[in-house]
């Protein structure tokens, strides 16, 4: 199934041309109502929930249906692995780091794609209106219940220091409206295990201080924008340097 929501290109027209796919051609351009609409109409489980711009491999799908296909609760993704190869010098040390983090080693699941056993998805209702929708569902599921499955994804990372500026501004946004969702600790913000990831990064390894440096400036520049612009912003930003 195909959730086209607010698009202006051919999306849902090259969609319907694929046998036995089911097309929601939705006028408004919001990602949660894209994806409760999907969820309404779709019947089966369990559920894969996959943003237009990712890549995966062929066994990703197959290893997913698998390790879902159980009576308990589970969330579960493929590995992640980042496209670097058109990338500046300055992305590259950026995501040297990134992958370095909690939130990319410890049971990633989201960044653009994410299934969900039938148990799993019964734990929340609708999606709620988040920009962070994968950070949001990642945080319902203790670590025990996050499973990372065989075959892998592609997430093709920014190609200049602006559009990377461009999606981080766009993250520190969803991380901010997902605290402010709710007062449990669960969706409140990782600053400090962040920081003793970078510390520890550093202390293991002194060169990369460098990259360190990069993170750090294009994480603060981003969370300074983005408080600037506010959460009730409506502007989308998003990485155009893959898009050409």
């Amino acid at each position: 199934m195909v959730a086209a929501n607010g698009c202006h290109d051919r999306t849902a027209e090259i969609a319907r041309g694929y046998d036995g796919v089911i097309v929601l051609d939705i006028p408004t351009g919001s990602k949660s109502l894209a994806l409760n609409e999907g969820d309404e109409a779709a019947t089966a489980h369990p559920r894969i929930y996959l943003d237009a711009d990712i890549e995966m491999s062929a066994d990703a799908v197959p290893a997913l249906v698998r390790v879902l296909s159980v009576p308990e609760a589970v969330v579960a993704a493929p590995q992640i692995r980042f496209d670097l190869d058109r990338s500046s010098a300055p992305v590259k040390a950026f995501y040297r780091v990134f992958t370095e983090l909690p939130y990319v080693k410890d049971g990633l699941v989201g960044l653009g794609v994410y299934g969900l056993s039938r148990a799993g998805r019964e734990r929340f209702d609708h999606f709620p209106d988040l920009v962070a929708d994968d950070l949001y569902v990642q945080r319902l599921f203790t670590h025990d219940e996050r499973a990372i499955t065989g075959g892998t994804f592609t997430v093709s990372a920014p190609r200049t220091l602006r559009s990377l500026l461009a999606v981080r501004v766009r993250v520190a946004k969803g991380n901010a409206g997902l605290a402010a969702h709710s007062v449990e600790d669960r969706f409140s913000a990782t600053t400090s295990s962040t920081g003793r990831a970078l510390l520890d990064l550093l202390r293991r390894n002194p060169r990369s201080l460098p990259d360190v440096a990069v993170y750090l400036g294009v994480t603060l520049l981003a969370r300074a924008r983005a408080s600037r612009q506010g959460r009730a912003a409506t502007t989308w930003e998003r990485d155009d340097s893959t898009r050409s």
